[in-house]
């Protein structure tokens, strides 16, 4: 039986409008707020302030660590608050809300989500990523379902450093192409085709807007452009990966992502944001369908709002290649696509996206 549960969201400029009344019809009274440290001071007093005056309590409030990884979640399952909240609100970033979604399998709990960065999917996805210590990939877990609801501030989005609106503009552009690239020719179910008809109006807007939102949010304005981009990356984007993510089938990333994912194991100077690298990957992924057309048009996109083109950008050279071909073989995107794929293609390809970005 295939059942699909994808999150309600709530939209609010200011801050977060009905929650209290939405949290009442599903019949939550105690909750314990996990985030990161900077995003629980951006968004703890909208929340506290919403709450005033109800029989909601909050049990407590705690920052998760700075990477979602099982020894984060397993002290977190540790904490009383949590074990006797009803719902976990899970409040910040990617890896925040991630470390929240697990926690909530864990021990058996809801989980809203409160995004207050836009740099990928996570609040709306029912899957995971988790990491080593060291900061390398450890696994994805699809365990969960998504977020029960999604609540949505585009002034505290639009507040938080725009490095993250970047990054979310760079890691959003995967989808439309990923999913086109790991369906092609291929017959899709009713939940996949869905999933396809979604992501083929996913690249657009990031397109269109990407550039105005970056350059909105280093100004602290939530303008129409930011609310393009925050709904495009977290509910667009998240309901894409829901639906393009099955026990049988799996089309949600594909080389882009593997190209990240492979990054992860390369120690080297500098600090990347996810996105950032990903949209490079969409550049190795185009090169790889040899696609000159959206090879040039991510390219000149990203060299346009200074995200990478070329693997310098990433403290990546050629000494990296066989490594990175060697870990890309290793990832789930990889094992898990119905196409063969070809490890010298890739590495030729990851060739001519950097000369290519090195003419622009």
């Amino acid at each position: 039986m295939t059942t699909v549960r994808l999150s309600n969201y709530s939209l609010d400029k200011h801050g977060y409008g009905d929650f209290p009344k939405v949290l009442d019809d599903y019949g939550f009274k105690k909750v314990v707020l996990v985030g990161g440290k900077r995003a629980l001071k951006a968004s703890e007093g909208l929340i506290r302030e919403a709450l005033d005056g109800t029989d909601i309590s909050i049990l407590g409030s705690f920052v998760y660590g700075v990477d979602s990884t099982m020894d984060n979640i397993n002290k977190l399952k540790e904490k009383k608050e949590v074990q006797e909240a009803d719902v976990i609100f899970a409040v910040g970033g990617g890896k925040a809300i991630d470390t929240c979604k697990v926690l909530g399998v864990e021990v058996n709990k809801k989980v809203f989500s409160f995004p207050t960065i836009c740099s990928n999917c996570s609040a709306a996805t029912a899957n995971a990523v988790v990491y080593n210590k060291d900061g390398s990939l450890s696994h994805y877990d699809s365990r969960m379902q998504a977020p029960y609801h999604v609540f949505i501030s585009t002034e505290v989005i639009a507040n938080a450093p725009d490095v993250y609106m970047w990054a979310g503009v760079g890691d959003g552009l995967s989808k439309e192409a990923e999913v086109r690239f790991a369906t092609e020719g291929l017959s899709l179910n009713t939940t996949a085709s869905l999933g396809l008809a979604i992501a083929k109006s996913c690249e657009k807007p990031f397109l269109e807007y990407g550039k105005q939102a970056i350059a909105d949010t280093k100004a602290n304005l939530a303008s129409e452009a930011v609310e393009k981009v925050v709904m495009d990356v977290l509910i667009s984007t998240g309901n894409v990966s829901n639906l393009t993510n099955g026990e049988d089938y799996y089309y949600n990333s594909s080389l882009a992502h593997a190209f990240y994912n492979a990054t992860t194991a390369i120690k080297r100077e500098g600090k990347f944001e996810h996105g950032e690298i990903v949209s490079f990957g969409v550049m190795v992924l185009h090169a790889y369908r040899d696609d000159e057309k959206d090879l040039r048009k991510i390219g000149e996109f990203n060299k346009s709002v200074g995200l990478p083109t070329k693997l310098s950008d990433l403290n990546l050279d050629y000494s990296h290649l066989d490594t990175l071909v060697e870990k890309t073989q290793e990832t789930m995107e990889w094992q898990r696509s119905e196409k063969e794929l070809s490890a010298e293609k890739f590495k030729e390809a990851i060739k001519k996206a950097y000369e290519f970005g090195k003419s622009l």
